[in-house]
């Protein structure tokens, strides 16, 4: 990875490990922040295909539970990831749950949320879902709003034009 703002920003995994996005040199990612209970949950479902169907591919897909948006994603790590692994059989790692805006904001946020949307939009997540592509060099190359399915044709081309492999 090229971008050091993101390669270096250490974030815990959702069992409290250490880690960041320089773990997946070299690899497309795809960081979506998650929630048990919106209704986008289910899109948990086609996060969970992009994740196994492209692995080989080089592409990750990282989950942040986020409980900024009314209160969805309540649970402890060891509910999330039993209610992941249990109704979405969720594969792809999870990190801790952390605050994506305001001032608590994570500084891998912060850092991500520079990035505009198709409209040349940056700033603040709007709500749980929200989906950002990095490529393999650490470049923040896309960013796609909460509604934006994540097997949506844009989604789809977008990570496919920046697999390493």
């Amino acid at each position: 990875m090229t971008n050091p703002q993101l390669q270096d920003i250490e974030i815990n995994t959702l069992g409290g490990v250490p880690t960041s996005l320089g773990a997946f040199d070299g690899r497309a990612v795809l960081v979506v922040n998650v929630a048990s209970k919106c209704g986008l949950t289910p899109q948990y479902t086609a996060l969970e295909k992009l994740a196994s169907g492209y692995a080989d591919r080089g592409l990750t897909v990282i989950g942040v539970p986020c409980n900024q948006f009314m209160g969805q994603e309540p649970g402890t790590a060891e509910e999330i990831e039993t209610f992941c692994s249990t109704t979405y059989g969720v594969t792809f790692p999870l990190t801790e749950k952390i605050e994506v805006n305001g001032e608590g904001r994570h500084p891998l946020y912060a850092e991500l949320t520079k990035a505009a949307d198709t409209d040349g939009e940056a700033g603040d997540i709007q709500w749980n879902f929200e989906k950002f592509l990095v490529a393999p060099d650490g470049t923040v190359v896309n960013r796609f709003r909460p509604r934006t399915e994540p097997d949506a044709p844009e989604v789809v081309a977008a990570i496919e034009a920046v697999l390493p492999r």
